[in-house]
């Protein structure tokens, strides 16, 4: 039985709902999609490549064998997302203003990866290579990082993370002097900042 790959190139998108749906057998190139629903849909299989995905909703949606590269996320609702199940090999994407709150990013390779103005509330990052990343004005309240590779990530904007430098390698990682306490935090110390 062979499998026909339905491809789509460089097509607008605009105010579809795919909620639930399932989506399978497709290929995306400089797609644009806007305002669209992916919230619970199977994207299982499908490859993304140099999309753009603007106000767009993925809560909770599948996406085990998908590819997404160089795909870049705008003012997007990514909701508890298995981003580990992705396609390995089509990895690579930049967030901004988007909420990736409760997702797993677990042992993925995210290098050079632009979060912009996000929030990754409780958003796994264990045993994930993040070298050289950027987390610029980011909410990191319990997001997750144990074996994580840090080194050259700039967290000088971040907010609310608690990272152990002792179990995550953090070589020439930037951090802001004001925001420090988040590489301290197991130490349970009284920093005042008023002397």
């Amino acid at each position: 039985m062979t499998i026909e790959i339905k491809t789509h190139e460089k097509k607008l998108f605009t105010n579809i709902d795919y909620t639930g749906k399932t989506l399978r057998d497709r290929e995306f190139y400089k797609c644009k999609f806007v305002a669209c629903i992916f919230e619970r849909s199977d994207l299982i299989g499908n490859s993304f490549e140099d999309c753009t995905f603007e106000n767009c909703n993925f809560s909770m949606t599948k996406v085990k064998g998908a590819g997404f590269r160089n795909a870049t996320f705008k003012g997007c609702k990514i909701l508890g997302v298995d981003f580990s199940e992705c396609n390995k090999f089509m990895f690579s994407f930049s967030f901004y203003d988007c909420h990736l709150d409760y997702s797993t990013f677990f042992g993925t390779r995210l290098m050079k990866t632009k979060f912009d103005k996000c929030s990754l509330k409780e958003t796994d990052f264990t045993e994930v290579n993040l070298s050289a990343s950027i987390f610029s004005d980011c909410d990191l309240t319990n997001a997750v990082f144990l074996n994580t590779i840090l080194e050259k990530v700039d967290f000088r904007t971040a907010k609310n993370y608690s990272i152990d430098p002792e179990s995550n390698k953090l070589k020439k990682a930037k951090f802001s002097a004001f925001n420090l306490e988040g590489l301290l935090y197991k130490y349970q110390l009284d920093i005042d900042y008023s002397s």
